[in-house]
């Protein structure tokens, strides 16, 4: 059973039994389709263009064939970071720019409030950095 408290933890054991918002901003399937070099440079490409594109206009921004382009951006889109439409044969991705900003902004903001008594260190960031 998981249990809601406004005590701090004192160990990683406690911790994991602790619910907090941070554990449902740390959703697997999101990190995942972030952590490959490829996707990001494809969700950088589709940022900077603003629109939907096609699966062939991405994969012109990256040296890699068109079906792993394909698959790459099916799991972005499973992953609540990228909407597609489909016209015909053509499927197009777009960001989900709103949807990513709350996702990051919230994410940041309950790692701050991790941190012991709002702790800010040298360089004004949370616990000590």
């Amino acid at each position: 059973m998981v249990q809601i408290s406004k005590r701090r933890p004192s160990t990683p054991k406690q911790a994991a039994r602790c619910a907090s918002p941070l554990d449902a901003l740390l959703a697997p399937t999101f990190f995942k389709a972030l952590g490959d070099a490829t996707r990001v440079r494809l969700l950088g490409c589709l940022s900077k263009c603003g629109r939907a594109c096609s699966v062939s206009e991405v994969a012109e921004c990256c040296h890699v064939d068109f079906s792993v382009v394909s698959r790459h951006l099916a799991m972005m889109e499973r992953a609540g970071i990228l909407r597609s439409s489909k016209e015909g044969r053509i499927v197009r991705y777009e960001v989900r720019f709103h949807d990513l900003s709350v996702t990051l902004r919230s994410l940041a903001d309950a790692f701050e409030q991790c941190c012991p008594n709002g702790a800010k260190g040298r360089r004004g960031g949370c616990c000590g950095e």
